[in-house]
């Protein structure tokens, strides 16, 4: 069995409360992630075993490990919820190679404000997917390692199969994170929050000058390439409240997440998202927002003069426009092939593509096969113009995607207990790039009676 540290929890105790995963009844492993458990070292045969079963879930753990339930606050829909924590999930602790290992699903904590903790399977296998296919589109993102059945019915609209998933991040702090420590009123506390957020994934940020300042810029230039790269393939997040804001970069919590296949900014997918907060075209504005958020709990830190504080964290926070949109255009140039930026190029064909209803992602694919929409003659000739380098386009152009209404279907088969579409759409978007026999279905958009009123849940 592999050493879990407990760092988090011995460096910032008061972020969270010592508990314990709930026992599964009947264990069963749904998905294990194979080149992840390599990668941290973890034997496969082992994770299969009844022992690897019960680390997956939580309920035997290496001697010295020290589950927790983290604490953090968070801004959900804009409103400020002052104590969030892991209602339904647990770190296990720290993995050798500086990760942590977290579970969802695992049981309610002090934090589950009346919820059961639990989680069913078609949610987590729906994290599982996505995180995959993210990962392989060269998007930051946490992993899952494994989904496991718990043999626990879980009670929603109707009665579902319970499941943990094991996830690994670089770690789990987040704006609201910071949120939390802020409201405590605990100068100590925030300092020592920003001095491991630091030694942990921004350390060159403890050689500046102000080196809670350089914390603010590497989140903001963190966050502006992770939200360029979900725009460059048309993800939509759901929920982009404060808890789910990490300060590492990484795409977290896959709840009510999709993919949009007719461009257009408006699209939401969100039962939840009634306002289109979280809509499409708004997601760098509220990554803006969110980081605001994040810059208002580091000012005590990054200056004791309120006001000079506002004016240092304003000017920072002015940088994430340029920041997005260099990180976007660099992402946009590579998808059309060409090596200079042109926004112009760019901002032509989105308004193309939202005018015609182009779908996002095969749009490109056909474009380098040389098969060019109606209503597209005119900006395809300025595009050629520049002589794209086609092979590079299609290094980088997906094929496959997990389209929303083949997620659906796995999903829903697993939950009826048939395992087998859900590793199929795995295998196909963990090699997005590469056509390959059989799989056509997979790089077509849904039918349009499933896209025109298709919503996702969250899934809790």
């Amino acid at each position: 069995m592999i050493a879990l540290g407990d760092r988090f929890a011995r460096t910032l105790p008061e972020l969270s409360v010592a508990w314990q995963a709930q026992a599964a009844a009947d264990p069963a492993l749904l998905l294990l992630n194979e080149p992840l458990a390599a990668e941290l070292g973890l034997a496969p045969d082992w994770l299969r075993s009844d022992a690897g079963l019960r680390f997956l879930t939580g309920t035997a753990l290496p001697d010295g490990a020290a589950p927790v339930a983290q604490a953090y606050a968070g801004h959900q829909f804009g409103g400020l919820v002052p104590r969030l924590g892991d209602g339904r999930a647990l770190l296990l602790g720290e993995l050798p190679d500086g990760r942590d290992l977290h579970l969802k699903g695992s049981g309610r904590t002090p934090f589950a404000r009346g919820g059961d903790g639990l989680a069913a399977v078609g949610p987590m296998l729906r994290e599982y997917v996505i995180s995959e296919a993210m990962h392989a589109l060269g998007i930051p993102t946490t992993r899952a390692l494994a989904v496991v059945a718990t043999g626990v019915t879980v009670h929603r609209e109707t009665p579902l199969p319970g499941a943990v998933l094991a996830r690994v991040a670089s770690s789990h702090l987040r704006v609201g994170s910071f949120q939390y420590a802020a409201l405590t009123g605990d100068g100590n506390l925030l300092r020592r929050l920003a001095d491991y957020a630091i030694e942990r994934h921004h350390p060159d940020a403890a050689a500046a000058d102000n080196p809670y300042l350089a914390l603010l810029q590497a989140v903001i230039r963190a966050q502006a390439t992770l939200i360029a790269g979900w725009m460059s393939v048309g993800f939509i997040h759901g929920v982009m409240n404060t808890d789910n804001m990490t300060i590492s970069g990484e795409s977290i919590d896959y709840g009510p997440c999709a993919f949009m296949e007719a461009y257009d900014p408006a699209t939401v997918f969100s039962s939840i998202d009634s306002g289109g907060r979280y809509a499409y075209g708004n997601q760098p504005a509220v990554a803006a927002w969110n980081l605001a958020r994040f810059a208002e709990t580091l000012l005590p830190l990054i200056d004791p003069d309120v006001d000079a504080a506002i004016e240092i964290a304003t000017a920072a926070l002015d940088a994430f426009k340029d920041s997005y949109q260099h990180a976007f255009q660099a992402r946009m140039s590579a998808k059309l092939g060409i090596a200079q930026e042109d926004p112009e190029l760019v901002d032509d064909l989105l308004a193309l593509l939202e005018q015609q209803r182009a779908d996002f992602t095969s749009f490109f694919r056909s474009l380098s096969a040389g098969t060019v929409p109606d209503g597209f003659g005119d900006w395809a000739r300025r595009w050629r113009a520049l002589g794209p380098d086609i092979a590079a386009m299609d290094r980088v152009n997906p094929l496959y995607i997990p389209r929303n209404h083949l997620v659906e279907a796995a999903l829903t088969a697993a939950t009826a207990g048939d395992l087998d579409p859900v590793r199929a759409l795995v295998a196909a978007v963990r090699e997005p790039y590469t056509p390959r026999p059989g799989l056509q279905h997979y790089a077509e958009p849904a039918p349009e009676a499933f896209a025109s009123g298709y919503r996702t849940f969250c899934g809790t």
